[in-house]
């Protein structure tokens, strides 16, 4: 029972934050980005609330790929290049990073 309301509660949240981007009167690139800061929210929460390590490392590399196509997004509206510099060495790092973090909960050393 417990469960199903969290669900609920989600689904009611949701529905709400989709009624609101599509009727409140905003930028068009706000309304791009507004689901995606919906999801970095929700993948930091699993984050910092996983139960388990590898539900963490799934949610640090959703995370990275956010990062990456919000600032793919920022490149194309604001005109800007070095957003796509930023996106580049975001991808890079949370690419590496997720390596180390595999080979960190298989348990095997940083030299093998």
């Amino acid at each position: 029972m417990k469960t199903f309301i969290k669900y609920v509660l989600g689904l009611v949240l949701v529905a709400l934050f989709i009624f609101l981007n599509f009727t409140v009167k905003m930028d068009l690139p706000i309304r791009f980005l507004n689901p995606m800061i919906l999801s970095l929210v929700l993948c930091l929460y699993r984050i910092f609330i996983g139960p388990s390590p590898a539900d963490r490392a799934v949610a640090t590399d959703i995370l990275g790929l956010l990062i990456v196509g919000i600032c793919g997004i920022l490149s194309v509206f604001k005109n800007a290049a070095f957003f796509i510099d930023i996106s580049i060495a975001w991808a890079l790092q949370s690419f590496i990073g997720n390596l180390a973090l595999a080979k960190y909960l298989e348990g095997k050393k940083f030299d093998e």
